[in-house]
């Protein structure tokens, strides 16, 4: 049954069946006697279950995530969607049956990631020329070390190599044998990067440097949808600033707005828009991280460091094109020109616009010293090579879990 319901055809038409199915028996019509509003729901829950099925493992694929946490933040921003064309068109809809459609269609998302849990494991055979613990123990690869070089790993979804270094007669035919009969071959780096979310500067070479290079077209439609989405949400954010600044003024005498210079692409200065959430500082005081800093923190800068409120004026900087919503953070100078010294390949950071959030923030959290800051450059350089909308909506999902429990939060 589940190597049946391994094929995605198989199991999301299924899925498409079984939906239909319960919002007909849940609709309190006759069939062949719907009205429009309950046709047209119908159809528009069937076109989100798709949409969701086709978005679901493009979104979780980034450090091979389980897809279950995954299924009710795409579903909800799925369903937002089409709740938004459908009020802008004036779709005659039936809110029981687009409730009964969300329901039905979670409920057949949450059990296929659960009955395929094991199926969709990345089942892959390795040549020991590397160390692969660190593979062999993460919880969606199974790892095996091969010593049978005569038959070819047919049952498998490929092999792991270190292509940099040296292989015996027989190991390199068998490499060569498996490219030419369709297995993929991975550089153990390749596979590391994909667990881990980064991209070590120990490894980057001229041709790696290339890869890195981001899609222009991509950069020119994620200026659009960004603003875009930020056009639409001001008459949420917009209260929630005023009441901010309001809060902010109250408890504490200084400006609302804290206004401070960073570096953003190309190296480029910018002054960057943040809710002031510490006490004002002394003129010429010297830059510091944010957690030598812990004792200015107000109440009211407490709170909306932790669910991110302050960041939100960043979205004028957004709107005129110095920033992103999503990019690595941007650095004061002082800190730049000090990290460029210490940690090789840090300037390439700077080859896209910072953004409000990015993927170091959601998968690494606050870094405060050159160490913790390396570590952080590999996880903007995984954003900046592996740049898509796809690598985008992940994070989106991951910053909303960042604003639910406060991680990385300083």
């Amino acid at each position: 049954m589940k190597k049946v319901l391994g094929n995605s055809i198989i199991a999301h038409g299924l899925g498409l069946i079984i939906a239909f199915t319960y919002m007909l028996l849940t609709s309190p019509f006759d069939f062949g006697k719907l009205p429009n509003t309950v046709e047209n729901s119908v159809i528009i829950c069937l076109i989100g279950y798709l949409i969701t099925a086709n978005t679901l493992p493009r979104v979780s694929k980034y450090l091979l995530v389980e897809r279950k946490y995954y299924i009710l933040p795409v579903m909800t921003t799925v369903y937002a969607v089409i709740l938004t064309v459908i009020l802008l068109t004036r779709i005659d809809y039936s809110r029981p049956v687009l409730v009964h459609g969300f329901f039905i269609s979670f409920l057949i998302f949450y059990t296929l990631g659960m009955v395929l849990k094991e199926h969709r494991k990345l089942k892959l055979v390795a040549i020991d020329n590397f160390d692969f613990q660190s593979l062999e123990h993460h919880k969606n690869i199974q790892l095996e070390n091969l010593t049978d070089y005569e038959h070819l790993p047919n049952e498998h979804d490929g092999l792991v190599v270190d292509l940099h270094k040296e292989l015996s007669v027989k190991q390199s035919k068998f490499v060569a044998d498996c490219s030419i009969n369709n297995i993929p071959v991975f550089h153990s780096e390749s596979i590391r990067e994909m667990v881990e979310g980064k991209v070590q500067t120990s490894h980057l070479s001229e041709n790696a440097i290339g890869t890195l290079q981001p899609s222009p077209i991509y950069r020119g439609l994620k200026r659009g949808w960004e603003s875009i989405l930020i056009i639409l949400t001001l008459p949420i954010t917009l209260p929630i600033m005023a009441l901010t600044a309001l809060l902010i003024k109250i408890e504490n005498p200084g400006p609302a707005i804290f206004i401070q210079e960073r570096v953003g692409q190309g190296g480029k200065t910018f002054r960057i828009y943040k809710f002031r959430s510490m006490t004002i500082r002394p003129k010429n005081a010297v830059s510091k991280f944010a957690t030598a800093e812990q004792a200015r923190v107000t109440r009211i800068g407490k709170i909306i460091r932790k669910v991110r409120i302050d960041e939100l004026p960043q979205f004028l900087n957004v709107l005129k094109g110095e920033m992103s919503l999503i990019g690595p953070r941007p650095e004061q100078r002082t800190f730049v020109k000090q990290f460029e010294q210490e940690i090789s390949f840090y300037g390439y950071r700077h080859i896209v616009k910072p953004g409000i959030t990015g993927w170091a923030q959601t998968v690494q959290g606050y870094a405060d010293d050159t160490e913790s800051t390396a570590e952080k450059l590999a996880h903007d350089l995984y954003y900046i090579k592996h740049l898509s909308f796809w690598l985008d909506m992940n994070i989106v999902i991951k910053t909303i879990r960042t604003m639910l429990t406060g991680f990385g939060a300083k």
